[in-house]
């Protein structure tokens, strides 16, 4: 057997495992090509009209997913990508309520200039307005959650400074009690030398 019939079978069978193996990762409604040995995968999801975001091999470089309905993305979907160098997230109906908060700040992280590309769809107050230009005071739901969470602080700290002005008043009760103690024993002792 030559050398050259023994490297194509070779050669094909590894081709065909790392094809497996990539297959096995992509996303079954995207379509994925690699970049090179050991340079990750372009994933392009755009056009699919998904309505969530698929989970994504960590070794994503390259991430397309505009032009789909994505309305938000749920805390922690896309933190395994570390290497990610490219993403474009654009022409979804994105809903600028309190959930998108993870994707706008995932997005100031990773890609600048695709926040700049992602629009609000809804809520109508900040229709078409760009998803950098977002503050917290247009995020409606998260305003109406705050007061619970800022009463769960309250009622936690009332407690805190109820049992820290208790400590305080028994410390006080304690130092006036050994004084009178003190003086006590000092006049006894007094006393009994006359």
């Amino acid at each position: 057997m030559s050398k050259t019939k023994f490297i194509t079978p070779v050669g094909f069978a590894i081709s065909l495992l790392f094809h497996m193996t990539q297959t096995e990762v992509c996303p079954p409604s995207c379509n994925c090509k690699s970049l090179g040995e050991m340079k990750g995968l372009h994933i392009d999801c755009s056009s699919r009209k998904l309505m969530e975001v698929p989970a994504l091999p960590v070794n994503t470089r390259r991430l397309y997913l505009h032009n789909n309905s994505l309305t938000s993305v749920p805390p922690g979907a896309l933190d395994s990508l570390h290497n990610l160098e490219e993403v474009k997230m654009s022409d979804n109906p994105w809903n600028c309520d309190c959930h998108i908060l993870y994707l706008k700040l995932w997005l100031e992280d990773i890609s600048v200039t695709s926040l700049a590309t992602v629009r609000c769809a809804t809520p109508a107050a900040v229709r078409m307005k760009p998803l950098r230009q977002l503050t917290g005071n247009e995020l409606g739901v998260c305003k109406r959650l705050l007061p619970v969470k800022c009463l769960e602080f309250f009622w936690r700290d009332l407690i805190l400074i109820a049992g820290a002005i208790i400590t305080l008043i028994l410390a006080a009760w304690a130092l006036k009690s050994s004084k009178k103690l003190v003086c006590q024993i000092y006049l006894s002792r007094y006393d009994s030398r006359y």
